[in-house]
């Protein structure tokens, strides 16, 4: 089946590309497209608009609401909330960091007015007005000495322990012995930081209430987002003009597995990179990712070989894999090789690159050449049904004789190339009527309805199953129902004469057509007779060889190997045939008859590894 997949629609500055395509390197399952746009004033103004709404709703979603307290809600619950979004909630990230360094500068004011204690300024002033001057000094504890009271009017403020914190007052005329450790006068005393301090948390609880309400507005603003990226995408696809290079837009086009989207929102969420991402649609010509079980993912190599479906097409490996399988085995024709096929596979895995791929088709095949070789009753080029020491149950499971003067084998080559193709034709039908619906496809059903209901009657009515009369009206109705199908209503709505002539032509192709593609089938008899017959002859001529030389030993060695040569040569003649002509039968019968386009880009995510 084909994977369904997401569309991603990055936009980005051209000198961004190289780090974004790092990133998507690593994530390793996206398949992406780019081109250039040209940059103008309007595609620049929506590329910034989209990128702030980005960004704001990466702010937002990263808000806590939980960590939200009730002073927060009641501090903002009567604040006016701006109409622009966007704008509003930068500006309260601006202000919450302001916020946050002053009330920072705050506290490490007060931590550093704390020892000063409580103190009236303007009482200072008036000791300077008088003529008083005023130090203020900092001081190791063990720096500080006793004595500096008898000379100096000094009072201490503060001692932690650690140190002294005490102010000096001389007079105008007053001769001052300096002491180290002076600093600068607060500006004000602790009880005002701290005031302050308490002013800038309300104001920042405030401003974190804000956030928080507008949280509530981030689905509208991911609805906004939306139509922005849509916009500009329409935009650049329709955009012209001539301007330099260095004003450009690189724009990609990505797709990847829809089973990946959360994982890539998230990390595209991560790179505040603007994208849009939507289903992808058979418009978009997405690339096609395979995904089948184990046994048919090993025939997914041949559906490649023609070519990956369309997005809205079926894949067909689930149903070119068995008959592949089935079609390469009646070629092959012969039990023996399939031992050999399988021996060669399991080589073929232990060894390394590309073709240890193949070991695990190749001993599949192997496999099923035994099966269908024992039913064709050939090993080696040894008739089975007339080898005397095959046991007689397994003669009867074996497939010989003639059904009315035909080999059993190529009837049933035949038989199995119009159920081929007559299955075909049903999942033309069915596939065709969802892509474009039943009414452009009345003549489609028309023809399924006439060929496969004719062999149903035809098949009932030989041995007997229904009468004769009540296969004769029922073909009858059959015929009726499907010649209005054909002639008539094949392209509803057109000129009946058109639509006549259209059924006429329609009619001359399937009859010539459909026998040449049956008798396409008996290639299948053919050639697994063919070397059969051969493997048979190289038998024969070994035993001709080992009866005609008299030298003990010397016959045996030219036995083998006539065997061992010409077996080999046969083998792979055989595994050439049973290869090619499988193929052919695939690609043209039925893939002709399946409507198949095979048209599609295959899966090829941007990655690391390299296989």
């Amino acid at each position: 089946m084909i994977t369904k997949m997401d569309k991603y629609s990055f936009i980005l500055l051209s000198d961004e590309t190289a780090a974004f395509l790092g990133k998507l390197q690593e994530l390793g399952v996206v398949d992406i497209m780019r081109s250039k746009k040209p940059v103008d004033a309007e595609s620049s103004s929506m590329l910034e608009k989209a990128t702030a709404i980005k960004k704001v709703i990466s702010i937002l979603e990263k808000t806590d609401s939980d960590a939200g307290t009730d002073e927060m809600k009641e501090a903002a619950a009567d604040a006016a909330m701006p109409e622009d979004t966007v704008q509003g909630v930068l500006a309260t990230v601006s202000e919450i960091e302001t916020l946050k360094a002053r009330l920072a500068a705050v506290e490490k004011e007060a931590e550093e007015r704390r020892p000063w204690g409580e103190f009236n300024p303007a009482d200072i002033r008036k000791l300077e007005d008088c003529g008083l001057t005023v130090r203020w000094y900092k001081v190791p504890e063990k720096k500080f000495q006793e004595s500096w009271a008898s000379t100096h009017a000094l009072q201490v403020v503060e001692d932690d322990g650690s140190h002294v914190w005490f102010v000096t007052v001389s007079g105008a005329d007053d001769e001052y012995p300096a002491i180290d450790g002076e600093t600068e006068a607060p500006q004000g005393s602790w009880k005002e930081s701290m005031t302050e301090a308490g002013r800038l948390k309300r104001e920042i609880a405030r401003a974190k209430g804000m956030m928080l309400r507008f949280k509530e507005r981030i689905p509208v603003l991911r609805e906004e987002y939306r139509k922005e990226i849509s916009g500009l995408d329409l935009y650049l696809a329709g955009a012209t003009g001539e301007l330099a290079a260095d004003d450009m837009l690189t724009v990609f086009t990505g797709f990847a597995p829809h089973e990946e989207g959360g994982r890539l929102c998230s990390e595209f969420d991560r790179m505040d990179v603007a994208y849009f991402k939507e289903e992808a649609a058979e418009d978009d010509n997405p690339p096609i990712k395979l995904r089948n079980n184990r046994f048919a993912r090993l025939f997914e190599v041949l559906t490649g070989m023609y070519g990956m479906p369309v997005y809205s097409e079926f894949d067909p490996t689930p149903i070119l894999g068995p008959f592949f399988l089935l079609f390469f085995a009646m070629c092959m024709g012969d039990a023996g090789y399939g031992i050999l096929l399988i021996i060669i596979g399991m080589l073929l895995k232990k060894t390394k690159g590309g073709m240890a791929r193949l070991g695990p088709l190749v001993t599949t095949l192997g496999t099923g050449c035994i099966f269908v070789g024992i039913i064709l009753g050939t090993f080696f080029g040894i008739n089975l049904v007339e080898a005397s020491w095959v046991p007689g149950w397994l003669k009867k499971c074996m497939i010989s004789g003639e059904i009315a003067g035909y080999s059993s084998q190529m009837v049933l080559a035949i038989a199995i190339g119009i159920f081929h193709i007559c299955l075909a034709m049903t999942v033309k039908a069915v596939c065709y009527t969802k892509r474009f619906g039943f009414k452009a496809n009345i003549s489609t059903w028309a023809w399924l309805l006439l060929i496969i209901g004719g062999l149903v009657i035809a098949g009932l009515a030989l041995p007997g199953i229904i009468s004769g009369p009540a296969a004769k009206w029922t073909v009858i109705a059959l015929g009726i129902v499907s010649g209005l199908g054909i002639y008539i209503f094949n392209t509803p709505g057109r000129n009946p004469l058109i639509n006549v002539g259209a059924g006429l032509w329609d009619t001359y192709n399937m009859a010539t057509g459909l026998l040449g593609d049956v008798l396409s089938y008996i290639r299948l008899y053919a050639l697994g007779l063919a070397g059969g017959m051969l493997g048979g002859a190289f038998n024969d001529l070994a035993m001709m060889l080992k009866d005609g030389i008299p030298v003990p030993g010397l016959d045996w060695l030219g036995f083998t190997v006539i065997v061992l040569l010409g077996h080999a040569l046969n083998l792979a003649m055989s595994c050439l045939g049973a290869f090619v002509h499988p193929l052919r039968l695939t690609f043209v019968e039925y893939f002709k008859n399946s409507g198949y386009e095979g048209r599609g880009t295959p899966y090829n995510p941007l990655t690391k590894t390299i296989c």
